[in-house]
């Protein structure tokens, strides 16, 4: 744990302050920054709202994200990330800048040493964006970690141990599925289906279904609300508005639990289908730890009702869903840093880039 003199009392005894050291869940749905010792201090929508003419910043997070579908024409609230990768860079280093300066102490000089999580699958290329943004946002020191193995640590899973641990991290653009052991990950894969491709699909089955035109907040809403991914588990309605097809009108309907079940089928099996693949490939010592301890999983999408359920089913293993899922990832990434001697070895630094940066 780092400390930095802060200023000298009169009798010329050094005041010591605390690093700002931050771990950072860049997430395509959401941003959460975690401080050393203070915990989650922010949770925003990663949105960023721009003047399409001048390039010029109007809104980030959460004022941005309430511009989605509601801009007029020379204004666009855009998310910079898509499937857990950068898709704009500019606007990502933007966004970045204003998330550590809103969380930084402004009275300290230094720069923060940051952590960031991204999907076990990322190429070399994306790394490098993600180290380059980081750098150039006013990071001292940048770190990246796999995200299923931050998700683990949040989770409060013991992986230094000799023992096989499984975690599925479902995120707005990709879900993440690792078998982790001795601190490192043994077996993992990536798919870019998440919580977003959950509202896309209702979004078109809504169209298809009813011809009726809503937006992904909508669609989003009716998910959380009365979507479940587990036949039986929930029969609830709620009324949803939108665009008549044909008309051209706005027009509402009450839709239920059977239709969001219906809607998701396609990207639930993509998430099943990985998670039954890295349950083949694990070692048979592993696999015998996970029938004991259970798959546990983390992120948004985790949230879903009946989705645990459905994966148990699949797969004939216990799962069960982490106490903050949400939170997961961040809360780990805070777990690394204070844990950061013993994994420098494991993380990706600009070191691997330096050459090139």
């Amino acid at each position: 744990m780092l400390f930095y003199p802060d200023k000298l009392t009169s009798r010329g005894e050094i005041v010591l302050n605390l690093g700002t050291d931050m771990g950072i869940d860049l997430g395509t749905a959401t941003v959460l920054v975690h401080l050393r010792d203070k915990g989650i201090v922010l949770h925003e929508p990663s949105v960023v709202a721009i003047e399409q003419q001048s390039r010029k910043v109007l809104a980030v997070g959460e004022n941005a994200r309430r511009m989605l579908g509601r801009t007029p024409g020379n204004i666009v609230a855009i998310r910079p990330l898509r499937e857990g990768v950068i898709a704009d860079f500019d606007i990502t280093e933007i966004m970045l800048r204003h998330f550590i300066a809103t969380v930084s102490d402004k009275r300290r000089l230094l720069r923060p040493r940051v952590i960031v999580c991204i999907p076990a699958a990322t190429t070399t290329v994306e790394q490098k964006a993600v180290i380059e943004a980081l750098r150039r946002s006013g990071a001292r020191d940048a770190y990246l970690i796999e995200e299923p193995r931050a998700a683990a640590l949040g989770a409060g899973l013991d992986i230094f141990q000799p023992t096989g641990h499984m975690v599925i991290d479902i995120g707005g653009g990709t879900t993440d599925v690792a078998v982790l052991s001795l601190g490192e990950t043994v077996v993992t894969e990536s798919v870019r289906v998440g919580g977003n491709n959950f509202d896309e699909a209702i979004v078109r089955f809504i169209k298809k279904e009813f011809n009726l035109l809503i937006g992904e907040r909508t669609a989003e809403e009716l998910k959380i609300k009365v979507g479940t991914a587990f036949p039986g588990n929930r029969e609830l309605e709620m009324e949803i508005r939108g665009r008549d097809m044909v008309s051209g009108l706005p027009r509402s309907i009450m839709a239920g639990s059977h239709h969001v079940l219906a809607a998701i089928q396609e990207p639930l099996e993509a998430i099943v289908q990985c998670v039954r693949h890295i349950l083949e490939i694990t070692p048979p010592e592993l696999a015998g730890d996970i029938i004991d301890h259970g798959i546990v999983m983390t992120g948004g999408g985790a949230i879903l009702d009946g989705l645990d359920r459905l994966i148990s089913q699949e797969t004939g293993v216990n799962v069960f869903v982490a106490e903050n899922p949400v939170a997961c990832v961040a809360l780990g990434t805070g777990k690394a840093l204070a844990q950061l001697e013993r994994l420098t070895h494991t993380l990706i630094s600009p070191k691997r880039f330096a050459s090139n940066i």
